[in-house]
């Protein structure tokens, strides 16, 4: 357990900003808080179109005094040989040296026509993986990639461990011998009829290397988003994103800092509550206990292909339900996540989970599609509040955003999505992919002073950098 507290800053580089700068980040939400809407602030300024430093393409819009590059893109021949592949999802710094950052990047893709990987490395036979990333730590630029991960399906978001490792998470549940023909057509779009193995797993992925494609069976089968691990109990945050009910989850391992080893599953249980797709006002809290998952690697009901087994057992003992749950991240005792279709105008909401107190909390409900449409990822700023990447579930679709929730109770833009964008980057006509795409993958470099974030399609990493202090809340 030393150990684990020891490194804990891998689990998130903001964490190496030190001068108190995370507990700061739980002293505000003062407006929010009282039960009084978010307001729009000015936060860094007004976005302005911006030309990315190394293909001279203007890609986003940023506030005035921020800059970025490009980092990696979809189409690229990597350091194995292989083509990078599509569907930039959640990524995370998984290490950090004077010299070199180390990022890992999970590619959301399915199929089964064969792993983007080396099939001999693989998993099975289906699309999804990571690719690992090691940068330059002085001025960001690739210095190398390479397949860590594949064979998955639909790997989506994850989390970045205090041992230095990244948990890739399965948005997908399947099982090849429970399938009927009426389910083969309804698991058409998948395209998985040529899957040999169990999906819907979290998978671990080292700094270096390619990953032993294990399954962490215990951590459950069902529709996997992200994680986040406490440094301080080893625990496991984990959210379910599915619709119309989804699970909020967390694993208690046998041994803090082996995954593998084992361990319990249980489900968030709220007094009183059974639903809060569309919980209520702002500021409102709960109380909470949990349930226990007795079969975590059921994701169907027994004999079928119905995909709601583990959370069925959930269900059946009170636990509460939520929509579409994305982004997930921890700081010190507060777990904060979303839910991509919660909320009142059914837009999205982020709560707080008090691993102290056993409490939850409404920190944030859309009110509709102008102010943010789907919050997706998460993570916690180090200079106070959080960042959210909006992937919009409702029209229109283009021009997606990161929006800041700032501590004094304002929300605020970082950056946007330009939807139209003339040009081309590996191949892909920018123009076809990047009007209606989302951001994701958000985390920053140990020193706070780069941001690195994917634009989802075609396939675009980038850093991030600007005058982040001019918004960083005093130290008290």
């Amino acid at each position: 357990m030393a150990d684990i507290k020891r490194r804990a800053f891998l689990r998130n580089s903001a964490l190496l900003l030190g001068g108190g700068t995370l507990a700061s980040t739980l002293r505000g939400y003062a407006l929010a808080s009282s039960g009084e809407n978010w307001r729009l602030g000015a936060g860094y300024g007004q976005l302005v179109l911006s030309n990315d430093a190394i293909t001279g393409l203007p890609l986003i819009k940023l506030p005035p005094g921020f800059y970025y590059r490009s980092l990696a893109y979809a189409g690229q021949v990597m350091s194995d040989g292989i083509t990078a592949p599509t569907s930039f999802d959640g990524m995370g710094v998984v290490r950090a040296t004077d010299q070199q950052i180390t990022l890992v990047r999970n590619h959301e893709l399915r199929g089964s026509s064969g792993p983007f990987g080396a099939p001999d490395q693989a998993y099975d036979v289906t699309g999804g993986g990571t690719v690992t990333l090691h940068l330059d730590a002085c001025m960001p630029s690739l210095q190398s990639s390479y397949t860590s991960l594949s064979g998955t399906a639909n790997n989506c978001a994850g989390g970045v461990t205090p041992w230095g490792t990244w948990l890739s998470c399965e948005e997908m549940v399947y099982s090849p011998e429970l399938l009927s023909a009426d389910d083969r057509v309804r698991f058409a779009w998948a395209e998985m009829d040529d899957a040999r193995k169990h999906h819907g797993f979290i998978f671990e992925v080292p700094a270096d290397g390619v990953a032993q494609p294990q399954p962490l069976t215990a951590m459950g089968q069902f529709f996997h988003e992200a994680v986040a691990i406490d440094a301080a109990s080893g625990m496991a945050y984990l959210t379910e994103d599915v619709s119309p009910k989804a699970g909020f989850y967390r694993f208690i391992p046998e041994q803090p800092g082996k995954l593998s080893a084992g361990g319990r599953l249980q489900m968030l249980k709220v007094t009183g509550e059974t639903d809060l797709s569309k919980a209520g006002q702002v500021g409102q809290t709960w109380d909470c206990s949990w349930v226990d998952i007795e079969h975590p690697e059921r994701g169907n009901n027994p004999g079928t292909h119905d995909v709601r087994g583990v959370q069925q057992q959930g269900f059946d003992q009170g636990a509460c339900a939520f929509i579409a749950l994305e982004g997930i991240d921890i700081d010190g005792q507060r777990v904060f996540f979303t839910s991509k279709r919660g909320g009142s105008a059914s837009t999205g909401q982020v709560f707080s989970y008090n691993t102290h107190e056993h409490t939850l909390e409404l920190v944030y409900d859309s009110p509709g599609n102008d102010e943010i449409s789907g919050p997706d990822n998460l993570i916690i700023n180090p200079y106070g509040g959080l960042l959210l990447c909006e992937d919009r579930v409702t029209e229109p679709l283009n021009a997606q955003r990161l929006m800041l929730l700032h501590e004094d109770g304002t929300y605020s833009y970082l950056a946007q999505i330009n939807d139209q964008i003339q040009g081309t980057l590996g191949g892909y006509n920018l123009a076809d992919e990047m009007p209606n795409t989302e951001w994701a993958g958000a985390c920053f470099s140990p020193d706070g002073q780069w941001l690195f974030v994917n634009i989802y399609d075609p396939g675009i990493t980038l850093a991030i950098t600007g005058p982040w202090e001019s918004l960083k809340k005093p130290q008290v």
